[in-house]
């Protein structure tokens, strides 16, 4: 099978690029696959390259972030490349912050559909789980009603690809009871590395609290330096504060901001980005990784990568996480959202409980190992089969543009 991925990829900046490159990693070690072309974003530098141990990949960059022309150059881009078969990497934002080139772009499932190839969504997240405000999206109580009305919209475009796959089971129940959606199954996300079982012992030094991601909207920082600020104040406990990560494209100047504001505080370091090679030395290192999050919106890739290396961590007891630890057999130590004092007791638990600590990541490694990118790629071409069985005897049905 030759197989098209529309996405980000890494040195890209845009959200789900980190995803992309594991995928596209296990894919290439699946024997049904003869060929992957990755239509990307364009970037400034040499895109990540692998080994000669895998099945034949072309990186064509055909898309840019922001770009209203993307839905054209994207569609002539597959034209020409022939697929049997086209997999989007998505998430609302996928193709700007620009809320008009972010939605022209999700038309592009729909429109491949109607080209007479194979389509496969992979959708991140759904409108229906999106806290606006929080998100970056606006405050602005009409905009918010408009941008929901859109957004249906929006979904039942992404729905008119032979089938969508979604990361969470609650994803799968609300697109079929809410749009009626018969086309829509659940692929779990997956863990990026399944490295082999850490000893969880810590490095010399500092205890390392970490949070990884791209932050300012509903991910910020100031309470979890807070809370560690006061775990320092009733304990002896030597910590560093680790923020792991760049700003969301919504929030530019945001960590800048924070490091003027607590620049009183010891031992606060920021990484900027993380490539690549060094996410596993950045988690390894640390003690307990935070997710410092105010809502949700979607599966955590961080998590899986906590689960990978065998970390402790720390969550909100909230929405899409909350549902995540339960259903892939996660465990981590949950606070109040917006409790610094909260937040400050489940750090400090874990740092003076060594063995509930280790405990902790053992049970997240043996969560992390039971879904590795390799087995969530032959989840893929399991689909992709099917649907090219369904799709020789069933013609494609019109496309209609409804808000209904």
């Amino acid at each position: 099978m030759k197989l098209a991925i529309v996405t980000a990829y890494p040195p890209s900046k845009v959200t789900l690029n980190e995803y992309a490159y594991h995928l596209v990693k296990a894919f290439r070690k699946n024997n049904d696959i003869t060929e992957l072309v990755l239509l990307t974003d364009k970037v400034n530098g040499h895109y990540t390259e692998f080994d000669s141990d895998g099945c034949k990949v072309v990186i064509n960059p055909c898309w840019k972030f922001n770009a209203y022309t993307n839905v054209f150059t994207v569609t002539n881009a597959i034209r020409q490349a022939k697929p049997d078969a086209v997999l989007y990497n998505l998430q609302f934002m996928k193709f700007g912050d620009n809320k008009l080139a972010a939605a022209l772009g999700l038309f592009l499932p729909a429109i491949t559909k109607m080209m007479g190839i194979l389509t496969v969504v992979l959708l991140h997240n759904i409108m229906e789980t999106v806290d606006l405000d929080t998100a970056g999206f606006t405050k602005n109580q009409l905009l918010k009603k408009l941008f929901h009305q859109i957004g249906r919209f929006l979904t039942k475009c992404i729905l008119k690809a032979n089938k969508v796959a979604v990361t969470m089971p609650s994803y799968v129940n609300i697109l079929e009871k809410e749009y009626g959606a018969d086309n829509v199954l659940h692929i779990p996300h997956g863990t990026f590395e399944v490295a082999k079982e850490p000893n969880y012992n810590l490095p010399a030094g500092p205890l390392q609290v970490m949070a990884f991601g791209k932050f300012g909207t509903y991910k910020k920082v100031e309470e979890m330096i807070e809370a560690v600020e006061l775990v320092r104040e009733e304990t002896s406990l030597d910590i560093e504060i680790v923020i792991a990560g760049t700003d969301n494209p919504n929030v530019k100047g945001y960590l800048n901001d924070v490091a003027d504001k607590y620049k009183h505080v010891s031992k606060l370091r920021f990484t900027g980005y993380v490539p690549e090679e060094d996410v596993e030395r950045i988690f390894t290192e640390s003690a307990v990784a935070v997710f410092p999050y105010s809502s949700t919106t979607g599966s955590s890739g961080v998590l899986h990568q906590a689960g990978s290396f065998g970390k402790a961590v720390i969550m909100p007891d909230l929405g899409d996480l909350a549902m995540l630890v339960k259903d892939e057999g996660y465990t981590g130590e949950f606070f109040k959202p917006g409790s610094i004092k909260s937040l400050a007791n489940a750090i400090k638990k874990i740092l003076l409980e060594p063995r509930y600590r280790v405990q902790m990541g053992q049970q997240n490694y043996k969560a992390a190992t039971a879904y590795p990118m390799s087995k969530i790629a032959s989840m893929y071409v399991d689909t992709f089969r099917v649907q090219d069985q369904k799709k020789a005897i069933k013609p494609s049905t019109p496309f209609q543009y409804d808000l209904i």
